[in-house]
């Protein structure tokens, strides 16, 4: 017997709600199938499962919530009967206020759902649902065979009763709660230090411009995309930054899986992860980042996506501050900050001559390394930004 248990979604999150299952009891599961979405006080986040088997039962329902680590559904491995399983106890589910829901309109006999029960509804409208605080499970659909469309949900949200916004405002103070807990846990527990590094940035721009001239627009690389391929690659010849510290110790990360900061557009940030960096062709990761930053600011993410970062990268250029030096966001050891590029006084050859440079930051772990390692990173990502080609 396998039991599924709530994932953690990161430091700031002790606990999620089930907003809708996708599989139902006998159904088989493949390792890295979305089994469900949870909302955190982030996003409403799609639950991957990493193990095999047959669904046996699921213990929780959409709408409750229980902490991280709580038994939530239970899988038969090769071999296990239905019939000599054992049943698992149902878990302590948290009280928690829910939203006013908008009355469905009387429907016909036959409602829009899938083979398992759950109501037939689109990704994009289920994702919205959830960034509105919507329960799916209780919209009237107009689409093909009663399915609940993107139209749907935007009806129901604009009919709900006033008590909407104030809904807004909490799930806004939960995801300011959650962050201050993960940063004032970070502050409390590790020990920073803090160095940084003034990048010349000319020869990176010079071909990222010629890179780009024969390109359209929807296809042209950002200089963040180089940014974050220069730290990856650097991060294999000082890998003491590329992990985690847990239980006294650092364990190195599996992959270079880059957590990038985004702003979300209703406040608050969020870092999902870019997966194996270093091993990406450019134009590819600037694809997957490009479909990274929109599903995190429409609340759409994998759980593989919130919990797997190796260390994260900020840059802030775009707001026009010079550096930035971050806070690191645990279990992670290390966090690259960037500041804007822009052009600054320059000396080589002992004359003095405007060239375009970027500070770039480094807050690491003193536990897991020390300032001369951390050091020698920076010229490292600096030397990669020098030979653009090779990224």
């Amino acid at each position: 017997m396998i039991e599924f248990r709530m994932p953690a979604l990161g430091a700031d999150m002790d606990a999620g709600t089930l907003l809708e299952w996708q599989v139902a009891p006998g159904d088989s599961v493949r390792r890295g199938q979305v089994v469900a979405v949870v909302d955190t006080a982030k996003a409403a986040v799609e639950i991957e499962c990493w193990q095999e088997g047959t669904l046996f039962e699921l213990l929780i329902q959409p709408g409750d919530k229980v902490a991280v680590g709580t038994p939530i559904a239970t899988l038969l491995e090769a071999g296990e009967s239905a019939e000599t399983a054992p049943r698992t106890p149902r878990p302590t589910i948290a009280a928690t206020p829910k939203p006013a829901q908008p009355q469905p309109a009387p429907a016909a006999a036959t409602t829009g759902t899938a083979p398992t029960g759950r109501p037939r509804i689109s990704p994009a409208a289920r994702r919205r649902a959830a960034e509105l605080g919507l329960d799916a499970s209780a919209l009237s659909g107009t689409g093909p065979q009663d399915s609940v469309t993107l139209a749907d949900v935007e009806a129901a949200a604009a009919s709900r009763p006033a008590a909407v916004p104030a809904t807004a405002q909490q799930r806004h103070a939960a995801m300011r709660q959650a962050i201050a807990a993960a940063m004032s846990r970070s502050k409390r527990e590790i020990p920073h230090y803090y160095l940084s590094e003034t990048v010349p940035m000319g020869t990176a721009l010079d071909w990222l411009a010629a890179y780009n001239a024969e390109l359209p627009l929807e296809r042209r690389l950002l200089s963040g995309v180089l940014v974050l391929k220069a730290v990856a690659l650097a991060l294999r010849d000082y890998p003491q930054l590329n992990g985690h510290w847990i239980d006294g110790a650092f364990q190195p990360g599996p992959g270079i899986h880059l957590g990038v900061a985004v702003a979300l557009r209703q406040g608050g940030l969020i870092a999902p992860a870019l997966h194996d960096v270093a091993a990406k062709p450019l134009d590819q990761l600037m694809a997957e980042l490009g479909d990274l930053v929109q599903r995190a600011r429409s609340y759409s993410l994998r759980s593989s996506e919130l919990s797997e970062a190796t260390l994260t990268v900020t840059q802030l250029g775009d707001q026009g501050v010079d550096g930035v030096f971050g806070v690191i966001y645990p279990p992670q050891v290390a966090l690259v900050g960037v500041g804007r590029i822009a052009e600054r006084p320059w000396v080589a050859d002992g004359k003095v001559r405007a060239l375009a440079t970027a500070q770039f930051s480094l807050a690491a772990d003193h536990r897991a390394s020390d300032g001369h390692y951390g050091a020698r990173f920076l010229a490292e990502v600096r030397r990669r930004l020098q030979e653009p080609d090779s990224l």
